[in-house]
């Protein structure tokens, strides 16, 4: 029978092979990574997220005793967070990361004093499977909507069969790879040799485009590549077309504090910013507090589904207590010598069952890989023009094997009791479907909403299987009493 991992936590491939390993680690978390800035109006923070990400993952590997193979990047949770954050710039960004970071601090001081067993009871498996099979299928969406894009500017954005074309290319080269077992390092490494095929297939067609004028052929938008070398006034850039520094939060806020005014590209973002104030700080709070309480959830269940993974507890070793300090700590450094507040990664998870490499080596690689690759300028560059329907080939498989990974825990439950059935049916069903929580803060003179925190629909799934199992557990424990009087 063969073995469950290829390389297990302790274990440390040889370098040339540790390189090409974070390599595709690194490719597996990109889109997700640098997708966060660019949906909050900051797309020239991508290379200080890549950077955040980078340190964000070393601060949680040195709190977990490198005994966690997960990388930490920029989190999809705090994106309407962030919308108001960025209302008040760089510096209303910290302070939201400061706030969502203490809260996981605070949880692991009540873990270190209570324990865990209150956990384990308030998110047994009933609970643990839908919600880790729900976070895969509710990415299911943006996956298959990437696998028919193309990045080319004339074509972006609409159904492009070619594209399709291209991401079931890179999606099939990485499924041939990881299940034939002849060459072990084509089972090691099949998303770089799925982006690279994808990759390939998308140039062929585009330079076919570009020869015949055919904009629907045209797959990869070059242009990253070349602006990264020419200035908009045509000229070269000089140095900084090979190295150049990212935008840390922190400098960024610091210059808003002693010139009193907010940076151009948080303007971009938002023309109605304005510096943080004492109305402010408090809108930022209530905005990332109680979303925190809940990503906090999403942790557990992270967790709980690379425990399956690997074959090992985490949530006794290294302990929660210290995942979640890794977490919160890493999710401030990450924003602060960065731009996003962090996660841990489903997109890691699922590259770590694929693989079946498990070692913190390749994690620690990673991240390293990921500060060094912040300050060349070409490589950003490259990295950006991989096209959406490429990296949607490879969420096919990486959702995919987080879904199963919760199905795989259906296994141990039983769904003829009917409590289980409804605390499972009512994950899913309100996950796939959807439902979010909007909780208004702010009201205008005319009694309109200008304002709502918003809890995503896995946080919000979450919530209500947690309220459904415990009132059913309860109502469960009365009857039984009853019957034993």
């Amino acid at each position: 029978m063969e073995k469950k991992l290829i390389y297990d936590i302790g274990d440390k491939p040889k370098f040339g092979q540790l390189l090409i390993f974070a390599l595709q680690q690194v490719l597996a978390i990109l889109a997700a990574t640098i997708a966060v800035p660019t949906i909050i109006g900051l797309p020239t923070q991508i290379p200080a997220a890549i950077l955040g990400a980078g340190i964000g993952t070393l601060i949680y590997q040195l709190f977990t005793k490198f005994k966690s193979p997960v990388f930490l990047g920029s989190s999809f949770a705090f994106l309407s967070s962030l919308g108001v954050a960025v209302a008040y710039g760089y510096c209303g960004i910290i302070l939201g990361s400061v706030v969502a970071g203490l809260v996981y601090v605070v949880i692991a001081l009540i873990i270190h004093f209570t324990g865990t067993d209150w956990v384990d009871k308030l998110m047994p498996p009933v609970i643990i499977g839908p919600t880790v099979a729900l976070i895969g299928l509710s990415l299911a969406g943006a996956a298959m909507s990437d696998i028919v894009k193309a990045n080319a500017s004339t074509v972006n954005g609409s159904y492009n069969l070619v594209s399709l074309l291209c991401g079931l290319v890179a999606f099939l080269v990485i499924v041939i790879c990881s299940t034939q077992k002849k060459v072990k390092m084509a089972r090691l490494i099949p998303f770089i040799i799925g982006i690279v095929a994808g990759y390939a297939v998308a140039a062929i067609f585009t330079f076919i485009g570009k020869a015949t004028d055919c904009d629907y052929l045209m797959i990869i938008n070059f242009q990253p590549i070349i602006d990264n070398f020419i200035a908009a006034d045509g000229s070269f850039k000089g140095v900084s077309a090979f190295f150049d520094y990212p935008h840390l939060a922190i400098v960024e806020s610091i210059k808003e504090i002693m010139s009193g005014n907010l940076s151009a590209e948080i303007l971009a973002a938002n023309p109605e910013a304005k510096l943080l104030n004492a109305g402010g700080i408090a809108e930022v709070v209530i905005a990332f507090l109680p979303v925190a309480l809940v990503v906090f959830a999403e942790h557990i269940a992270d967790h709980k589904n690379l425990s399956s993974i690997i074959d090992r507890d985490l949530i006794k070793e290294p302990g929660l207590k210290r995942t979640l300090l890794g977490d919160g700590v890493g999710s401030i450094a990450g924003t602060v010598f960065g731009i996003c507040p962090n996660t841990t990664y489903g997109e890691s998870v699922g590259c770590v069952a694929i693989t079946r490499n498990a070692s913190v080596a390749t994690i620690t690689m990673t991240a390293f890989m990921c500060i060094i690759l912040s300050f060349i300028s070409p490589l950003m560059a490259i990295l950006q023009t991989i096209p959406s329907c490429v990296m949607g080939g490879v969420c096919l498989t990486l959702y995919g094997f987080i879904a199963v990974s919760g199905l795989k825990m259906f296994k141990d439950l039983d769904l003829s009791d009917s409590k289980n059935l409804f605390v499972v049916a009512s994950i899913l069903i309100s996950g796939i479907g959807g439902l979010v929580i909007q909780i208004p803060y702010a009201v205008a003179a005319d009694g309109t909403i200008t304002n709502t925190i918003q809890i995503t629909s896995i946080a919000t799934a979450l919530i209500i299987g947690i309220v459904t199992n415990t009132i059913l557990t309860r109502v469960e424990k009365s009857k039984l009493g009853k019957e034993t009087k």
